[in-house]
Parts: structure tokens; C-alpha cells; sequence
């Protein structure tokens, strides 16, 4: 068992090795296809979850079961193939191991997670932080160093996964207030009345207009935090308040989909009152809009190590 303050908590309770852990995965943040698979094998053992192990599938991949990388990692949990041979798993009992299939590639994806917990399970320390820095670095050198090594790639991997298993997990207490939320409201206030711009970013080439997630991207830069440019990779830079636990400075975002926050279409800046500011699509401009719509999807309270975890491309 562990505890993460303020957010979320994990538990075990494990039924036959699966499936019945307490933790919840925040509103559509794992697209529906896989949902289920991530809830089920992320409670494989105690050192993961299902928002860690989301959080690890997001940063691999960004759910794409058809992505390869440049050093041959394939698939949605970008396995090298001499990985996959001696880690991959049947997950879905149907005779062969593909790399390429989520349903075995999520299940291998969290077996290779218990089993590296299991080689550093003495090592001092907090095993999910020694797991992790096991995947990127190797148990050795997590047994040598006693701990996550002084390696600044694995140290960051680790501070990265474990911030973004945040914005994954479903809150079952109050979120934070963000301490740069009144900064960005400021900024985007001083752009009401502002044309849309379809790829807009507020650039003299752009002549000084947005569209909707350039406009959150520009008022979080001016607080110092940088965001990524489109909405649906926006909405994991932080933990998920409810509908009625909003606050000024929230983003709040619009899906086609309310099941997949890979299908949202549209963010704004909440400010209270039911109303955000946003930028909301040609021929209009920089204005207050009422949130309460039948595509209204979640909204993300953005955290400066929130927003640092997201990996560069998804």
C-alpha cells in the first residue's frame, strides 16, 4: 500500500493477481479501448497501479499501438524486440505474443513492471520510485546505488511517471488550488474581444491572435509554466476536480468523445460562475462562454510538474 497525498490513494487488494485495486483512472483519460486492460493489469502487484501504469503507457507511446521508435521500441508499450522475447506475455490467451497488440503488450507492459519490483524489492528506498528507475536504467544499477542512481535521465524519469500518475488517477479528495491560476485568468482577461485564429498563438505573425489552446498554452507561459500545444495533450498536466470542486484557473475541456480525452476538441480558462474565457472557433472572438455544454468532458487543475512530466510528443 501506498500513499500519495492530497490526491489519490493505492491499495492492493488483489484478486487472483488482477483487477481489484482501489485505484480509479481519472474520466477518460485512457481512451475506452483500453480502459479495461489498464484498470485490470495495472493492480498486477503492489509497486503499480493503473494510473502509474497509464502514465508509462502515455509517455511511450501516447496510446498509438502502431508507433515505432527510433531505437526499434515498438508498439503501445514500446518493447525492444530482445525485450519482448524473454518479457512478453499472452495477455489475452489466445496462443501467440504480439508486440504489436495491446492486449498482450499492456499485460507484458505490467508484468515487466512486477518483475523488476521483485529484483529491487531489498533495495532501500520507495520500490515504485526503485521499479521505475529499474525500467530506464536497469536493476543493477538500482541494487549498486541502493536506490534510484545519480543519473539525471533516470532520476527525471522517475519524478516524471510518478507526477504524471497523478493526472491519470481519479482524485478521492480535494485537488489543490493552483498557485499560478490568477496569473493566467489575468492574462487571458487582457486578450477578451482578441479574433480567433485557427493555429493561432499570439505571435506578431499571428497577428496577436489564438486559437483555443494557444490562448491556455500563452496565459500558462506567462506564469511560467509551459503546456503542450494542443488541447487533448493539455489535459494531463495535473489532477482532475470534479464539476462542482472547479476553480478559477482551471482548463476545462470539450470531447467528441466522454470517454477518451483523446477526442477532445476545445479547452478553456474556467473563472468561476459556470463561465470560462476561451477562444472559441472562426469568425468569433476572445470571450465568456458557459462550460455547461453536452460535450463539456473534465477539466485538469495545472500544476507546474504536471505540465514538465508531459512527454514532448505524443
Amino acid at each position: 500500500m501506498l500513499l500519495v497525498v492530497g490526491v489519490y490513494i493505492v491499495a492492493g487488494n488483489l484478486v487472483n493477481g488482477v483487477g481489484k485495486g482501489s485505484v480509479g483512472l481519472a474520466k477518460g483519460s485512457v481512451p475506452g479501448a483500453y480502459k479495461a486492460l489498464v484498470q485490470k493489469w495495472g493492480n498486477l502487484c503492489p509497486a503499480i497501479n493503473p494510473a502509474l501504469l497509464a502514465a508509462q503507457l502515455y509517455q511511450e507511446s501516447g496510446w498509438d499501438p502502431d508507433v515505432v521508435s527510433h531505437a526499434d521500441a515498438r508498439g503501445i508499450a514500446q518493447f525492444i524486440p530482445s525485450t519482448w522475447a524473454t518479457h512478453g506475455v499472452d495477455g489475452d490467451g489466445d496462443g501467440d505474443r504480439d508486440i504489436w497488440d495491446p492486449n498482450d503488450a499492456i499485460p507484458s507492459a505490467a508484468s515487466y513492471d512486477c518483475e523488476l519490483a521483485k529484483y529491487v524489492k531489498d533495495v532501500p528506498g520507495d520500490t515504485t520510485n526503485n521499479m521505475l528507475a529499474a525500467y530506464n536504467a536497469g536493476a543493477y544499477r538500482v541494487i549498486k546505488a541502493g536506490g534510484v542512481p545519480a543519473i539525471t535521465e533516470t532520476q527525471n524519469y522517475v519524478t516524471r511517471i510518478r507526477s504524471l500518475e497523478k493526472s491519470f488517477a481519479a482524485p478521492v479528495s480535494r485537488v489543490d488550488p493552483s498557485k499560478q491560476a490568477a496569473g493566467a485568468i489575468y492574462y487571458a482577461q487582457k486578450k477578451l474581444g482578441t479574433p480567433y485564429l485557427w493555429g493561432g498563438e499570439g505571435t506578431a505573425a499571428d497577428g496577436g491572435r489564438f486559437d483555443c489552446s494557444g490562448l491556455t498554452q500563452a496565459a500558462y507561459d506567462s506564469v511560467g509554466i509551459s503546456l503542450p500545444r494542443v488541447a487533448n495533450d493539455q489535459y494531463n498536466a495535473g489532477p482532475h476536480p470534479a464539476r462542482d470542486e472547479l476553480l478559477p484557473g482551471d482548463l476545462v475541456f470539450f470531447s467528441k468523445d466522454l470517454n477518451n480525452s483523446r477526442a477532445i476538441h476545445h479547452v478553456g480558462i474556467y473563472v468561476g460562475g459556470g463561465y470560462m474565457i476561451d477562444a472559441p472557433r472562426t469568425g468569433a472572438v476572445i470571450r465568456f462562454d458557459p462550460i455547461d455544454t453536452p460535450d463539456y468532458f473534465g477539466a485538469t487543475r495545472v500544476t507546474e510538474d504536471g505540465a514538465k512530466a508531459l512527454p514532448t510528443a505524443v
